[in-house]
């Protein structure tokens, strides 16, 4: 992920300015390098893309966002019981339930103005032609109860396929929990993400997943998570300084981030079980940006320990830190490539501007991938086939450039533009489905957690109190 660098071309200062610029808590797309226009066409293209919505075909294809989507009817689950709680309980069950769907990108919602008056939320009660048939003309029902009785929480949910009355069902399931708003969130979220299994090709849903993020809103920038959807956003630590770029493990247990210290920037190992900082080794000089390996036993960071900053890699206790690039100017902003494990995007100002480059894990192979402008915040796949990067294409004096959200190939060398000129864009990570993509950006006037699908379509704001920014998704 990118962090503010002052890259300057011919300069041996970069990772003093890092440095500095960090201290002062500064943003990297507000961080202006000398008036210096990057020159030459992006190398790695060959040719001219075609349409836009050629290129957008194949980000569709790539991220299983091109399958023909179901179309479904899901209407609000009926209350089975006569308990006082089922009002409220309902209206929570529903509306997750609704939109954890609606943002799947795999079905296709049949607006509720088109359902009959006559509601099942039972098997016996359905009436197959009133949901096949114009209006609705769903291919699919989602319908279901739920009831709350003696503090106990019970939904029962089923998926029919309304246009096959021999053999309709496709899925049946029963919920228990305790009778609490939360639980009834995360009811709903385990059934839309097992409909989404079934009906999206066999790819797990993200309802269950979560969000880690910086936020301002405590008075210090600290690490805070957040449901999938932006709901039930909560502190996670309480250390009065700056805390940035939280990376959570692969397993979900372990969450390392970059804090400022008495003694600098340091790599800091937070233990989601236990609930409290576990300890890490200092490495000195800045220490930024850590990563964690698909298989969670190691972690790639920037270090400035001996000059300049380059990118390390250390066992996933911080023991055995060795150093994989030796290039002229900072590298920063290491990634993994999460499928296979066995090569790395980072950053680098070897040439001047900030450009993303590849590399073998270890090290070998540094291949660049951007030529032009100002690129940073790479952020790998989960299928390992495309990156994406926060890219200003057109960057220096005369250029009013954006810094918008791309999505490129990495076999084919094609790019893709998802997000325009809403704002400043940056830190893109990727949900564990590959089909959706969280992102920082200032279009709202301030800075706030978005999210959209990997086309760039379904964009909606996740954050709304302070300032927050640099997501990360869970792996799960």
């Amino acid at each position: 992920m990118s962090y503010t660098v002052s890259f300057c071309p011919g300069s041996s200062n970069g990772s003093k300015r890092m440095e500095d610029r960090h201290r002062q808590g500064s943003n990297l797309a507000r961080t202006r390098a000398p008036l210096h226009k990057a020159l030459g066409l992006l190398i790695l293209l060959g040719s001219v893309l075609g349409s836009t919505s050629w290129a957008q075909d194949w980000v569709r294809t790539g991220t299983s966002l091109g399958i023909e989507k179901v179309r479904l009817a899901v209407p609000n689950f009926k209350p089975s019981t006569s308990d006082p709680q089922n009002a409220a309980l309902l209206k929570t069950f529903n509306d997750a339930f609704w939109n954890d769907l609606d943002n799947s990108g795999v079905v296709e919602l049949v607006s509720k103005s088109f359902y009959p008056l006559q509601v099942p939320g039972q098997p016996a009660e359905v009436t197959f032609n009133l949901w096949s048939a114009p209006p609705p003309n769903a291919a699919m029902l989602a319908f279901g109860n739920l009831g709350a009785a003696a503090g106990k929480l019970t939904v029962q949910g089923w998926v029919y396929d309304v246009k096959n009355i021999g053999s309709p069902q496709v899925l049946g399931k029963q919920y228990a929990d305790v009778a609490t708003d939360a639980s009834a969130r995360l009811i709903a979220h385990k059934f839309a993400d097992e409909i989404i299994l079934r009906l999206g090709g066999g790819i797990p849903g993200i309802a269950e997943s979560t969000i880690y993020f910086v936020s301002d809103r405590s008075g210090h920038k600290e690490i805070w998570v957040m449901d999938y959807d932006g709901s039930n956003q909560r502190q996670i630590t309480h250390l009065g300084s700056i805390s940035l770029s939280p990376r959570i493990s692969p397993d979900g247990s372990r969450l390392a981030f970059s804090s400022l210290t008495k003694t600098g920037w340091d790599i800091m190992m937070y233990s989601i079980d236990l609930n409290r900082l576990v300890s890490f080794p200092r490495f000195g000089g800045t220490n930024l940006s850590p990563a964690w390996s698909p298989d969670g036993t190691r972690i790639a960071l920037s270090s400035s320990r001996t000059g300049e900053s380059e990118i390390y890699i250390c066992d996933a206790n911080g023991a055995d830190l060795h150093r994989m690039t030796t290039g002229k100017g900072p590298d920063v902003s290491p990634v993994w490539n999460r499928k296979t494990g066995a090569q790395m995007a980072f950053v680098s100002g070897s040439t001047g501007l900030p450009q993303v480059y590849t590399m073998e894990a270890d090290g070998t192979n540094q291949q660049r991938v951007t030529d032009q402008g100002y690129a940073v915040s790479p952020n790998w796949s989960p299928s390992g086939q495309f990156l994406t990067l926060a890219w200003t294409r057109k960057y220096g004096p005369g250029d009013p450039g954006s810094s918008d959200i791309y999505l490129m190939d990495i076999a084919s060398k094609q790019w893709v533009q998802l997000t325009h000129d809403g704002g400043r864009n940056d830190f893109p990570s990727w949900a564990p489905d590959g089909r959706h993509i969280v992102f920082q950006s200032s279009r709202s006037g301030k800075q706030e957690i978005w999210m959209m699908l990997a086309d760039g379509t379904k964009l909606h704001q996740l954050t709304f109190t302070g300032s927050n920014s640099q997501p990360n998704w869970s792996w799960k």
